[in-house]
């Protein structure tokens, strides 16, 4: 079990640079193996998912070599293999493995999906969606086992029940070499969705919509990676040092930013009374003044993100007056990093799924766990702005999803140590 060791109560100053963003990775990581070619990656953060992405690759003989931002992968020698459930429950996004293998080899043996549990995350729409393409699926000996028919998989409407950003994603890598035209209705709009179309359409798939609500691809015969993929900036990772900025900062810039994937949630900080100058491709939050409650409620982008809803709750609690309340419209049971906030004396509580926040003069260090990656940075912010040592039991969570977050926190000031066990197999020299 990892450890973060935060001795808090430091006002923190300097410049941040974001990484790329996690949500993207885990995406483009998998559909590489549609790639006849060797891919290259830019601008890619380093964190424990990206690791353990690799190593699945590595069971398909799929080579990568991982320098200081950038991945290359060689999926020429990929070999069809089941993957099997030890290391897929190891985190979510290992799905996306379903759609790529089913678009590269017709055939996808998956173990159910781990990470983080914040609540029912169904993936009854991705396998609607293969279905719907003509392929078969089983449940056996808790693997998923997808088949596309003799013949291929073919073209079709597909209309997701709600805009999932998962199940876009899977089809749109099962469908970008099936025959004929594939249409997503109510696909989710997120920007991590256009950057996967992106990555796609420049080894020759034919995307179109992505970013809207109907998403319309051509199948062809197979792609190839040309030219390298710069992914996008993370919009969650630049959200938590916003909020982290607001809490204890005393003047912070934040690189590598695209404002206007952060539109709703500077909105609602803005609203509270947070100072931020916005440059072509960075933030400048002024220290904190008076700040006021607000109301944050969830939403599928362009709303505020449910990834954000944990980062933004430290800042609800230096407000002067008032009830700030954070109710969670994507995943309602998202809220097991309130317990470990009342160990530090958050004056914070919640009621019917709903979080409740009120002002708390001062918060103390404690020894807190980090369930899962955004409560990990949740608590993060929180013992940082804490009187005393707070200790993160289970970091290992924060390393899954926040770029180089030691060295981060330290080059603004922070005196921050991640812990690792010598009894654990070592993540921190990978990441």
């Amino acid at each position: 079990m990892k450890q973060m060791i935060i001795h808090g109560g430091k006002p923190l100053q300097g410049d941040v640079w974001i990484g790329g963003a996690k949500n993207s990775t885990v995406a483009l990581i998998p559909a590489s193996i549609l790639s006849r070619t060797p891919v290259t990656l830019e601008g890619v953060p380093r964190i424990a998912d990206v690791v353990n992405l690799m190593d699945l690759l590595s069971e398909m003989d799929v080579h990568c070599d991982f320098g200081e931002t950038t991945l290359r992968i060689d999926p020429e020698n990929i070999k069809m293999s089941p993957l099997p459930a030890g290391k897929i429950k190891s985190l979510r996004a290992s799905y996306y493995f379903m759609g790529a293998l089913l678009g590269r080899f017709g055939k996808a043996v998956v173990g159910f999906p781990g990470g983080d549990d914040i609540g029912p995350r169904p993936i009854d729409q991705h396998i609607k969606g293969f279905e719907a393409l003509g392929a078969s699926v089983k449940n056996e000996n808790d693997q998923i086992v997808i088949t596309a028919p003799e013949d291929g998989l073919h073209g079709a409407k597909i209309h997701l029940k709600m805009p999932s950003v998962g199940a876009t994603m899977n089809i749109i890598m099962a469908s970008v070499t099936a025959q004929g035209q594939t249409i997503i209705e109510n696909a989710a709009k997120e920007p991590e969705i256009i950057d996967l179309a992106t990555f796609l359409n420049n080894m020759g798939a034919v995307i179109r919509g992505a970013g809207t609500d109907s998403i319309r691809i051509e199948g062809v015969d197979m792609l190839k990676a040309q030219i390298p993929h710069t992914i996008i900036p993370d919009r969650i990772e630049a959200g938590t040092y916003v909020s982290l900025a607001a809490c204890i900062g005393n003047g912070i810039r934040i690189h590598n930013i695209i404002e206007e994937h952060l539109d709703s949630y500077l909105a609602k900080v803005e609203e509270m009374g947070v100072v931020i100058d916005a440059d072509e491709d960075s933030l400048y939050v002024y220290p904190a003044g008076d700040l006021k409650m607000v109301q944050v409620k969830t939403d599928v982008y362009p709303g505020f993100a449910t990834d954000l809803q944990q980062p933004i709750t430290p800042l609800l609690l230096t407000a002067k007056s008032g009830e700030g309340v954070v109710i969670d419209n994507i995943y309602p049971k998202r809220n097991g990093h309130i317990p470990q906030l009342q160990k530090m004396g958050a004056d914070i509580k919640v009621e019917d799924n709903i979080i409740l926040a009120h002002p708390t003069k001062q918060l103390h260090g404690a020894e807190v766990t980090a369930g899962e990656i955004r409560a990990g940075a949740c608590l993060m912010i929180a013992g940082l702005m804490a009187n005393g040592t707070t200790v993160i039991d289970k970091a290992g969570n924060i390393l899954r999803g926040y770029d180089r977050v030691q060295e981060k926190l330290r080059q603004l000031g922070a005196d921050v140590t991640i812990k690792d066990d010598p009894s654990e197999p070592g993540i921190l020299d990978n990441i």
